[in-house]
């Protein structure tokens, strides 16, 4: 694989396995599995994050054992209600020891601006800046990110051109949120998005950094 490609997309999670592995999919004749992992925060919230394991990683996740490992946060597109949903799952690519992984949750992307950042202020004066990164994947595909920035962040970002290169260092946070269906009934459902720390963006070739 491109070696640019394999390193556009850099995640590392460190946590203990939560759910059953259910079969998700088949790939030339290889099976993966979708678990969830329990990964800490610094504060005492643990995020639940879906991750795709290959029949040959799947020893390594067994219910209430605690792993580590390496990939990429990789989305497709799913119809429900006739509507297109965007899924996110961590593709594991490898398992490494617990001392390889300083942080139990780092996600390392570049990519480019495809939608406008919505910039927003809470309440409580908070200001929060939501955009979608386009990353190329290999075989001419690519992932689409969801990233939330805060405060200096999401005053930087919010002016951003589509089009712009942009690099991202953060953590891939699940967050649960309500949804009112057609019928009228109220749904309790997770997004996950990558929490930015870190961001630089490439305008016209003048970068500039932040974080």
């Amino acid at each position: 694989m491109n070696y640019e490609l394999m390193n556009n997309n850099k995640v590392c999670l460190s946590g203990t396995v939560s759910s059953e592995p259910v079969l998700s999919h088949e790939t030339f004749g290889e099976l993966f599995y979708e678990i969830k992992l329990s990964v800490p925060r610094l504060s005492e919230h643990v995020d639940l994050l879906p991750v795709t394991v290959s029949e040959k990683l799947l020893k390594h996740f067994e219910l209430g054992k605690h792993v580590s490992l390496k990939g990429q946060l990789r989305s497709y597109n799913k119809i429900e209600e006739e509507k297109s949903k965007l899924i996110l799952s961590v593709f594991a690519r490898e398992i490494v020891e617990d001392e390889d992984i300083a942080n139990p949750n780092v996600i390392e992307i570049t990519g480019f601006i495809c939608k406008p950042p919505i910039f927003r202020t809470t309440p409580f004066k908070r200001e929060i800046c939501d955009v979608l990164i386009a990353v190329n994947r290999a075989y001419n595909k690519s992932d689409y990110l969801p990233c939330i920035a805060w405060g200096r962040n999401a005053r930087f970002i919010k002016d951003a051109q589509i089009g712009s290169k942009i690099e991202i260092v953060g953590r891939i946070q699940s967050r649960e949120y309500q949804k009112k269906l057609d019928s009228g009934d109220v749904e309790t459902r997770t997004a996950y998005e990558i929490s930015v720390s870190h961001v630089s963006v490439d305008s016209e070739n003048n970068v500039e950094i932040i974080g």
